[in-house]
């Protein structure tokens, strides 16, 4: 049931688009930076005055664009339309007639949300290198901390900062996995996610409240670049992380305790 749920959603045509979008993205800011000659150094995003000289970091500016509200809006998507999708489709009822059980469903709706998580960060990483490796040189990668590594492990550390920045997203899935059980309207449930990305920023920008930043979810979501450090600075990565798995455990144990005694009419 797992893989056909995983085969299915992959071929959706939205699903499709919205990871060819999230290709996309560093594929414009390659072409940009081409045309134009890219900032000079130390200015624009970070990364972006390396690309012109290692189309390497296309990648890297790709990620550090899409994380902040490409990456969450995405996953706002599909996790929105996990539960509510299904009710406004008529389809749930169905879905629950076969004999899963209801908790075996959810899970397989959380860990088809996961794999789109991971599946756009890597689709971002992806159409930054290849664009970069079309338009510009490749070589020897200069790292946050001035030293160079080798462009075999410039690319594997690329395309662990991918998997870092869609496992960043986790959190928010669940949450929008959550407020998917609530309504049968996906594109509501879409929207307070997002709205709640939104409130977070806000949140993280306001000095009063710092007392819960480190426990907002969007705290560390620029932690990859980290990987992009010699030594690799772990401390960000593993705090996003745990923090990432105490918001699965919250919200998909409410997401369970309303999914599994909600009346589903739809």
């Amino acid at each position: 049931m797992l893989v056909a749920e995983l085969v299915s959603q992959f071929r959706r045509r939205r699903v499709k688009a919205l990871l060819l979008v999230l290709a996309a993205i560093p594929a414009l800011l390659a072409v940009l930076v081409r045309v134009t000659g890219g900032p000079s150094n130390g200015n624009g995003p970070t990364f972006v005055d390396q690309v012109s000289h290692n189309g390497i970091f296309a990648a890297l500016v790709g990620l550090t664009v899409s994380v902040p509200v490409f990456l969450p809006l995405t996953v706002a998507v599909m996790a929105g339309d996990s539960i509510a999708g299904e009710a406004s489709l008529g389809t749930l009822r169905y879905l629950l007639v076969r004999p899963a059980g209801r908790s075996r469903l959810l899970l397989i709706k959380a860990v088809t949300v996961a794999a789109f998580c991971l599946a756009a960060g890597l689709a971002v990483a992806a159409g930054g290198l290849l664009a970069g490796a079309v338009l510009f040189p490749l070589g020897r990668v200069t790292t946050l901390s001035a030293t160079t590594i080798s462009l075999g492990a410039g690319i594997e550390r690329t395309l662990l900062a991918a998997l870092v920045a869609g496992a960043s997203m986790f959190g928010m899935a669940a949450i929008g996995l959550f407020i998917s059980t609530l309504t049968d309207v996906p594109v509501g449930a879409m929207a307070a996610t997002i709205g709640l990305v939104v409130l977070c920023a806000v949140l993280d920008s306001v000095s009063q409240v710092q007392a819960i930043h480190p426990w907002l979810f969007t705290q560390n979501w620029s932690s990859f670049a980290d990987l992009l450090r010699d030594p690799v600075r772990w401390t960000g990565i593993t705090h996003d992380l745990l923090l990432q798995l105490a918001y699965m455990a919250v919200f998909g144990a409410a997401a369970w305790s309303r999914f599994t005694t909600k009346d589903v009419l739809a």
